[in-house]
């Protein structure tokens, strides 16, 4: 099991790889540096490779993938995740790491809006972007993430081994951000300095196409997470829009005993109907969440006594 072992995704970062695998060479001469290769078109794992770092290849295409691929081949006391990017200081690791190792932190958060993420990113609707999904997040889960999209994060080892990876893209920091709240663990907050990427390494996040996914996303996992607020308020939806068409139909039976719109009358009944079992249906997912909260914390516990193992069997191997 590796002390600290230093995770980075890369796609066509040949630009900034080798300046990143230095960096962190410095800030964490301790860790194990891995750059994972999503199928680059250029000089990216060769670059990594002759910095120092330990290159492997994930050939699914998506960050999701890679962060999928890392989890499960890596085992470490403390893992910090960046961007191969050079959009990340190095000098903000120490912090992150001992917050895991030293403080019990299940994940720590590289807070970019705090500092200089307005100042440095010359993308507005990035800007725009991380905010309405921070604000919602917060709100849909109530919680005070203070940067919901970052890349820059640092994990315990339980959080590595028990977190489900569903998301295949860049939308892999949200569900993240969701499964730590929902799951109770400890997320703690540093505030990093973010500056943009250096000319000539483009972006490879769409604004548009990646931010509906990430949308898309959050929706998913309130419905899954929270499915009595999601069904709920689908049923209270449905409820206002039937009595809205009901409501002439009942004035008009007061005024004169008929009901002239009578296939209104079904519709809205029907629509009554719908709201009632969505109502249900929430009630009854509520109560397998609940369920599965609890086997979570079963496989928790059994992530734990591994990690305890595997401990005592490196200390047995070292000693003479």
């Amino acid at each position: 099991m590796d002390e600290i072992a230093v995770l980075i995704p890369c796609y066509n970062e040949s630009k900034t790889i080798t300046k990143v695998v230095n960096d962190w060479k410095k800030a964490l001469p301790e860790a194990v540096i891995y750059v994972y290769d999503n199928n680059s078109s250029d000089q990216t794992a060769m670059l990594a490779r002759q910095a120092g770092a330990v290159v492997r290849q994930e050939y699914l295409q998506g960050k999701g993938n890679v962060i999928r691929r890392m989890f499960r081949e890596i085992d470490a006391k403390a893992y910090l995740m960046v961007d191969g990017d050079d959009t990340y200081p190095a000098e903000f690791g120490r912090e992150m790491v001992d917050r895991v190792l030293h403080r019990h932190a299940d994940m720590v958060v590289g807070d970019r809006l705090s500092s200089t993420y307005f100042q440095e990113n010359k993308r507005p609707f990035h800007n725009l972007g991380n905010s309405l999904v921070r604000k919602t997040i917060n709100k849909l889960f109530k919680n005070d993430i203070k940067d919901i999209m970052t890349g820059y994060r640092a994990f315990s080892y339980n959080f590595v081994k028990t977190f489900p990876v569903l998301s295949k893209g860049f939308e892999i920091e949200t569900e993240m951000s969701i499964h730590a709240v929902d799951k109770n663990m400890q997320v703690e907050n540093v505030v990093i300095e973010y500056r943009d990427r250096p000319e000539g390494s483009e972006s490879k996040l769409n604004t548009y196409s990646d931010g509906l996914k990430v949308l898309r996303t959050i929706a998913r996992l309130y419905r899954n997470y929270k499915p009595l607020g999601f069904f709920s308020g689908f049923a209270f939806l449905l409820t206002v829009i039937s009595t809205i068409f009901l409501i002439p139909v009942v004035v008009t039976y007061a005024r004169t005993g008929l009901v002239p719109n009578f296939p209104t009358l079904i519709v809205c009944g029907f629509v009554y109907m719908a709201a009632i079992i969505s109502l249900f249906a929430g009630m009854l997912l509520s109560s397998i969440v609940q369920q599965d909260r609890q086997d979570f914390e079963i496989r928790l516990i059994a992530c734990q006594y591994r990690y305890e193992q595997i401990l005592r069997q490196d200390t047995s191997e070292q000693e003479p």
